[in-house]
């Protein structure tokens, strides 16, 4: 049911169709919901005098939306978190292939495709505490099956993207049997039955609920900047390792976009996508959500993220890996990771 801001939204981008030319605009159908997006957006209208009207919503929600709206459909680009979501709304036939010098130029090979690419990433980290867990125990994501952790693991839904992700980039390296036999490790050493998201796996941890979690590296670092004494004193207790730093590295995911294929205003929307790219944004999400820039030339301020780190980030092609996802769902739900 469309709530009274998004039926408003989408008649002014009705009107924005009719005026054509007139118009200096780009509609965003967004999944990202983070305030400090909305410094971001500001920035690209005056910079370029180009309007941004946007839609915030769930990904499921605006993918199916843009499906049933098809050709008429007001959005330029559709913005979402997780390879997996990108990789889902490509294949639904959603995104045109985008040809741009400046995307090629500043965007990594191995962050992009040819209808997405990625324009901020962060890392899946083991969390664990010392007071339960060597560290010597948790340097990998195989580590995670291995029995000696019984009854320790605490992780969210084995059906969420962030987990089905690193799932689909475990299929692409070593391949579904052993995928799967790592799966069923994991749902054997579960502390408990998977639930919440990232923040509450960090606060079991912490609490002594479980030793050892699974969580996006961004939710670390909220944790390491609040000044709330319930977080400082959280984050005492956990100890943050990237894993498999002998091996291909830790598994990053991605925040990215793609230009709708039937957008009404694409020269507008390959202009945004160019600007997600531009050092300014790439600021905006290091800053802002504490995410890393793909553009590895930008400087990043941030002090959570300068704690935390150098660390060996797995370069498998997002191309590569994403397609894997459908198939990692099926793995986790044989292994009854649900």
């Amino acid at each position: 049911m469309k709530t009274l801001a998004s039926s408003l939204i989408a008649a002014a981008f009705s009107v924005t169709a009719s005026a054509g030319a007139q118009a200096q605009v780009v509609n965003l159908y967004t999944a990202r919901h983070y305030q400090t997006d909305e410094a971001l957006y500001a920035n690209f209208t005056k910079e370029t005098g180009i309007k941004i009207n946007r839609i915030e919503g769930k990904e499921d929600e605006l993918l199916e939306r843009i499906k049933n709206e098809g050709a008429s459909s007001p959005a330029d680009v559709f913005i979402t978190v997780d390879a997996s979501r990108l990789e889902i709304a490509d294949k639904a036939g959603i995104f045109q292939p985008v040809q741009s010098k400046a995307l090629e130029a500043r965007v990594p090979a191995h962050l992009r495709t040819p209808n997405w690419l990625a324009f901020s990433t962060r890392a899946r980290v083991i969390v664990y505490n010392a007071q339960a867990i060597k560290a010597e125990w948790v340097q990998s994501y195989d580590d995670l099956a291995n029995p000696r952790l019984k009854g320790q693991l605490c992780v969210r839904s084995g059906s969420h993207p962030y987990n089905l992700s690193l799932g689909a980039a475990l299929l692409t390296h070593e391949g579904e049997a052993k995928t799967e036999a790592w799966a069923r490790g994991v749902v054997a050493n579960f502390a408990r039955a998977p639930k919440g998201g990232d923040t509450d796996q960090l606060r079991a941890v912490a609490a002594g609920e479980c030793g050892v979690a699974l969580a996006n590296s961004y939710y670390v670092a909220r944790l390491m900047r609040s000044t709330k004494p319930e977080d400082v004193k959280d984050m005492a207790a956990l100890t943050v390792v990237w894993p498999n730093q002998k091996s291909w590295g830790t598994h990053v995911n991605v925040s990215g976009a793609g230009v709708v294929k039937t957008a009404p205003n694409k020269a507008n929307a390959v202009k945004f996508m160019e600007y997600l790219a531009s050092d300014v944004a790439q600021v905006y999400f290091a800053d802002g959500n504490n995410e890393w820039p793909v553009v590895k030339a930008v400087a990043v301020k941030n002090p959570a993220l300068e704690k935390l780190g150098a660390f060996k980030a797995d370069e498998l092609p997002v191309e590569k890996w994403a397609p894997n996802t459908a198939t990692a769902q099926k793995v986790f739900d044989r292994a009854g990771w649900r």
